[in-house]
Order: structure tokens, then C-alpha cells, then sequence
């Protein structure tokens, strides 16, 4: 599992290097990277969410109760990051990547270690994660955005905001061509695939090419911050959430590697179109990613040694 784990996070530590190396060699024209970010955030992840709860195939997976884990589980860190909230020390649109990083996770990671892990019961799995949590991360995170972030938006700012968000709407649509049982039209199944695919290159890339790392040392608090909600206090309310509803085996394992996975490049596109502190959000999902490569193996060896998961 620690080899499968690194495995996986090691792609995404060198496509953010290398996004942070094309910026500062001025390979492409400035101008490129803030289309490239509106590109994935309307298109590329979209696509990929669609795509992956339309087609996966969830018999024999205990949904209701994996699903209610994540949400449950998701909701209780959540609620603890807005009490810490004056403990932070840090202004609106800060607090925004603190959040972000305290619950958004990295979907391409997740559900590249769980087919590894289980195969294709390990893919259902992953399109039950991120049919639960997608849409319960999107919503908190535009009503903290509405709240907090540069941008205040009125009521019917936040109902918009989430009725027209691509991906909790693409996520719904996925959910329900799913329980409908559509399926997807043959042409049109490989290239929303090969759409989604496209997601996870462009969008680390846009995350590298956003590091600023003349502030790190003023992000040292809210990264902290961030990376305890997520690496610690998420995998305990999972577990614990996870005791209660009887979910084990694979399911268990799953749902532990969907909540201790580092934050998504969708966070920092989301920062840049809401009003958050985007350079921030970068740095959080940067370092969160490197801690990953340690934090994740740990997690999941210390957890399984007090408890079985696989």
C-alpha cells in the first residue's frame, strides 16, 4: 500500500514543478495560464466528474453508509475549522485556502490508488467518494467564500453561485445518468474521457505556475492549519463516523484514502474565480502534496495497525 501511495502522489509533485518551472522560465505568454485555469475549471473537471459517477459500476458497494461517512465525517471537520477560525490570525480570503485546504482533496490521486488498490470494485468505490464529497465540499466551500472571501455575494449571489458551480452540477448530472441507468452514447463517452483525463495535467500545471514562495514564511500558520485539519483531524472523524455505521474492508479503506488525500488544483482555480487568496491556496496544495508523500503511508499504516481496513 505505502508503494501504490507514493506512486501515485509522485506524478503530481513533478507536474507542479514543472508548472512552477515553465512560469518562471517564461516559456509560455502570461496570458496563457489564466485561460488554462478557466479551461479546467469549466470544461476539463467537469468532464472528469461527469464521466466517472455516468459510468462506474457500483453493485456490491455499500453506498448509503460510505456516502453518509464522507459527508458526515466531512461536515464534522468542517464545522471545526469555523470555530478555530479567530485562532487563525489571518483576513477573509485567507481563511477561504485554509478551508479549502482543510477539506477539498485531490480526486486523480484518490482514484488512481483505489483501482490500484481494488481494481474495478476500487473504481466504484472512488465514483462513490467523489459523488458524496464533491458536492458537499463545493457547497460549504462557496458559502465560506460568500462569507469570507473577496467577493461577497448576496443570497441570490450564493444560490447562483451554486446552481450554475460546473462541478457540483456536473456531478449531480453524473449521479443521475448513474440511478437512470442512460449510459453514455459511444461517441461520447471517449471524449468526455479523454476531456477529464486532460484535467489533472492542466490543472497542477496552473497550481506550479501560481507558487509564490517569497511569502512562505507567512504562510507557515494557515499551511499548518490547514494540513492538521486534513492529514489529522479528517481521518479521525472518518474513522470514527465509520465505527458507528459499521463500514469496513476495502469500503473502510477507501473512504480513508479519499479523506487524508492532499488538497486539489481545483481549489486554487476556485480561489481565483471567488475572490480567496489564490497564492496562498497554491502554496497549501503544493505543500500539502509533499507532505502527502510522508503523511499518507503513515495515516494508513497506523490506522490499519489499530483497526483492519484492507
Amino acid at each position: 500500500m505505502t508503494g501504490a501511495v507514493l506512486l501515485a502522489l509522485l506524478p503530481v509533485v513533478l507536474l507542479t514543478a514543472l508548472g512552477f518551472a515553465l512560469r518562471r522560465r517564461r516559456f509560455l505568454a502570461e496570458s496563457f495560464w489564466p485561460q488554462a485555469e478557466r479551461l479546467g475549471y469549466f470544461v476539463l473537471l467537469p468532464s472528469l466528474f461527469f464521466h466517472g459517477l455516468a459510468t462506474a459500476r457500483v453493485e456490491a458497494v455499500p453506498v448509503g453508509a460510505l456516502a453518509l461517512t464522507l459527508i458526515l465525517s466531512t461536515l464534522a471537520v468542517a464545522a471545526l475549522v469555523l470555530a478555530v477560525r479567530p485562532l487563525l490570525r489571518v483576513d477573509g480570503p485567507a481563511f477561504t485556502s485554509v478551508f479549502q485546504g482543510s477539506v477539498r482533496f485531490n480526486n486523480y490521486v484518490g482514484v488512481t490508488l483505489a483501482a490500484g488498490l481494488f481494481g474495478q470494485k476500487g473504481i466504484a468505490l472512488a465514483a462513490i467518494c467523489n459523488a458524496a464529497i464533491v458536492p458537499t465540499v463545493n457547497i460549504l466551500c462557496v458559502l465560506v467564500f460568500a462569507r469570507h472571501g473577496a467577493a461577497r455575494l448576496t443570497a441570490r449571489g450564493i444560490v447562483r453561485q451554486l446552481a450554475t458551480n460546473p462541478l457540483i452540477v456536473s456531478s449531480l448530472a453524473g449521479m443521475a445518468v448513474q440511478l437512470l441507468g442512460w449510459g453514455l452514447p459511444p461517441g461520447l463517452e471517449p471524449a468526455l474521457r479523454t476531456l477529464g483525463a486532460a484535467s489533472l495535467p492542466i490543472g497542477l500545471l496552473c497550481v506550479g505556475a501560481a507558487l509564490e514562495f517569497g511569502g512562505a514564511r507567512a504562510w507557515l500558520r494557515p499551511v499548518a492549519s490547514a494540513s492538521a485539519m486534513k492529514f489529522l483531524a479528517m481521518p479521525a472523524a472518518t474513522l470514527a463516523v465509520a465505527s458507528l455505521l459499521g463500514l469496513n474492508g476495502p469500503a473502510l479503506t477507501t473512504a480513508l484514502l479519499f479523506q487524508v488525500l492532499p488538497t486539489a488544483s481545483s481549489a486554487y482555480i476556485l480561489a481565483r474565480q471567488l475572490g480567496g487568496d489564490a497564492p496562498l491556496m497554491a502554496g497549501i496544495t503544493a505543500m500539502q502534496t509533499v507532505l502527502a508523500l510522508a503523511v499518507m503511508p503513515l495515516v494508513l499504516i497506523g490506522l490499519s495497525a489499530w483497526m483492519p481496513i484492507g
